[in-house]
């Protein structure tokens, strides 16, 4: 799973240890730049979350 560039909500809920209904949530801010939709399927861009991460605070 490491060598891919997309990953699902599942993989990445896995991935990066964040609940599938957080990352749902996440997708629907105006700023996400780390979600690509394939039809209705949300396709996560593994590298663009972890910047995403490493600069954000959740309280």
């Amino acid at each position: 799973m490491s060598e891919k560039y997309l990953l699902t909500i599942d993989e990445a809920a896995e991935y990066f240890n964040i609940g599938k209904n957080k990352l749902r949530d996440m997708i629907k801010e105006p700023c996400c730049n780390f979600v690509l939709f394939n039809g209705k399927k949300a396709l996560i861009k593994k590298n663009r979350l972890e910047s995403y991460l490493d600069e954000t605070v959740y309280l």
